[in-house]
């Protein structure tokens, strides 16, 4: 670790702030409704949004791992969008083209996030998000995002639409959750990467049922702010809250400080 730190490399991803948790929820909406407006609205239908959101995931990954190589607002959250709308995009795939359940999506894609979580520690010895500074720990971690997109797509659906409780009351439930293991962590000492994950992995649900709430029309139990207003006002504060972090560097990991040991929700070292 020594040797690293003089040679300067620095984290990958970006530091566990407030502003992370309040852009993954951003992105995580824009990633329901930017992929209902290309598929339904713009008419490209589920396959050609797929091959065209997936190619640019692919770029923007490509970007950021072979010429930049460290932490850049822009570009991160540009790829983590992106990796939102194509998780979406996967779910919905599996259920409307190929008649697969959102119970066994939601079990699919649950096993398969376990699996990468099992295959990054038996590599690395950590989970922890704030040493990702080699290729390969960034490849685990952005394995794991693509999968609890997905999931957290098909858990949120099957929530919301399956059992039929509806987006605001999904919502609450989602967000409640969240809440509980965040008390659990700050009170109860929940370990921290393990309540890390757990709330990112709800935050997708969350920003989905959010996003269906804005979006959807009355009659179908949203407030009909429609995709298109939506995802703009949510693209937006994206936008300004990327270009605040750029400029203030707020949620940069100071070499320095580059550690195994793991950290609180909001990046605070444990005592």
């Amino acid at each position: 670790m020594n040797k690293m730190l003089g040679n300067k490399i620095l984290n990958r991803v970006p530091e566990i702030t407030l502003f992370f948790w309040i852009i993954k929820v951003l992105a995580t909406t824009v990633g329901e409704t930017a992929a209902d407006f290309l598929n339904v609205n713009l008419n490209l239908g589920l396959t050609a949004t797929s091959y065209v959101m997936g190619g640019l995931l692919v770029i923007a990954l490509l970007v950021q791992f072979v010429f930049i190589k460290k932490y850049v607002p822009a570009s991160y959250w540009i790829a983590v969008v992106l990796m939102s709308i194509v998780g979406t995009l996967i779910t919905d795939n599996l259920v409307d083209n190929m008649g697969v359940s959102l119970e066994t999506t939601t079990i699919i894609f649950g096993i398969a996030l376990a699996m990468v979580f099992v295959l990054w520690y038996y590599s690395e010895k950590t989970l922890s998000v704030h040493t990702i500074y080699t290729a390969k720990r960034e490849l685990f971690y952005w394995a794991a995002i693509l999968f609890t997109f997905a999931l957290g797509t098909a858990s949120g659906d099957l929530l919301a639409e399956g059992l039929a409780l509806g987006y605001g009351i999904s919502a609450v439930i989602f967000l409640g959750v969240i809440g509980l293991i965040a008390a659990a962590h700050f009170y109860l000492k929940l370990d921290a990467i393990l309540a890390f994950w757990l709330a990112y992995i709800l935050t997708r649900p969350l920003g989905a049922s959010i996003g269906d709430l804005l979006s959807q029309a009355p009659a179908d139990g949203g407030l009909g702010l429609g995709t298109v207003g939506t995802t703009a006002i949510f693209l937006s504060t994206i936008l300004l809250l990327v270009v605040y972090l750029s400029v203030t560097k707020k949620d940069q990991t100071p070499v320095s400080e580059l550690t195994e040991e793991p950290k609180s929700l909001l990046g605070v070292a444990e005592d």
